[in-house]
């Protein structure tokens, strides 16, 4: 009887220890090591991308700042490559504005210190064609358009209104300048009487000329110059010949009321001062201004000869009873 108790408690002690592994086993399957391995490699192999050296470049790489790094050349936007600004001076010529660009006008090899178109046909034709030039002077009421070295003077006619033509043309210069277009070309052996000064600046040095004449040029050069480009204009020595400086006033002095009183009074009263040799200043006129001065004089005589027949016809009738 003990025998058989001592072996059933055996039995019961084996068979409570199996049950006991079994669970135990069960749960060592349940529990794989494997999975929760796996999932730790998951997580870490997502850690690089929240590094900081990752987060410092996660600006670049935002859809929205994608094409104002790429649009344009070295990653800068052509916003920030091109910006400019304009500015606008008023000249003692009521009918001349100024516009300073910023921006290189002339080229850097231009034998003169000024351009001026009259018509739109010299901004076309050789040897130097501006589409500038021809686009300004396409403007309602723009008659002229002077090159200087760094500025554009813009001349309209007496009855066109600033207000009007002013932000045309402030428009089309910012559109040539922003957009990189060449402003004044040159073409190769090619001569036209079309446009004004195509050639060398003729206050330049030359060894040819005598001590009067280059005392002349140093004197326009240095003192004289400066002022009237300040204006918006330029000056150009025609010759000088028995004591007389004959000279030839650009851009916005060209057309002043007052450039008269600049030669007479400003240029002639210095050279006489500091030259003995000058007697007297003079204005050269071009063919085209000599033939409008004529035949204004001949509208304002015919003017005149229709009032005094007017005038002589209403007589009688004004001493009828």
């Amino acid at each position: 009887m003990s025998l058989s108790n001592s072996s059933t408690t055996m039995l019961r002690r084996t068979l409570m220890s199996s049950r006991l592994a079994a669970p135990v086993e069960c749960s060592a399957r349940t529990i794989r090591p494997a999975f929760v391995s796996y999932r730790n490699v998951s997580s870490a192999a997502r850690l690089p991308t929240l590094t900081a050296s990752e987060t410092r470049r996660r600006p670049s790489v935002r859809p929205h700042q994608q094409p104002a790094s790429q649009g344009g050349v070295n990653g800068l936007s052509p916003t920030s490559k091109r910006t400019i600004f304009i500015q606008t001076e008023n000249t003692p010529n009521p009918d001349a504005l100024k516009f300073i660009p910023n921006h290189r006008v002339l080229p850097e090899d231009f034998p003169s210190t000024f351009l001026e178109y009259m018509s739109p046909r010299s901004t076309l034709a050789p040897p130097h064609p501006s589409p500038l030039a021809a686009k300004l002077l396409d403007v309602e009421g723009v008659t002229s358009v002077f090159y200087g070295t760094d500025f554009i003077t813009v001349t309209k006619g007496s009855d066109a209104n600033w207000a009007h033509i002013k932000p045309e043309v402030f428009s089309i210069i910012t559109q040539a300048v922003t957009s990189g277009e060449t402003i004044v070309t040159t073409v190769e052996g090619a001569v036209s009487g079309e446009q004004e000064s195509n050639g060398e600046d003729s206050l330049a040095y030359n060894e040819e000329d005598d001590e009067v004449l280059s005392m002349i040029k140093e004197l326009l050069e240095t003192r004289i110059r400066p002022a009237i480009q300040e204006d918006g204009g330029d000056i150009e020595l025609k010759g000088f010949e028995n004591g007389i400086v004959m000279l030839k006033l650009r851009g916005a002095c060209r057309t002043c009321d007052s450039s008269t009183v600049t030669l007479k009074n400003g240029i002639e009263s210095m050279l006489m001062h500091y030259i003995e040799e000058v007697k007297g200043v003079e204005q050269v006129m071009d063919e085209e201004e000599i033939v409008s001065m004529h035949e204004f004089a001949k509208f304002e005589e015919k003017l005149r000869q229709q009032k005094g027949a007017t005038a002589t016809t209403s007589a009688p009738l004004d001493s009828a009873p």
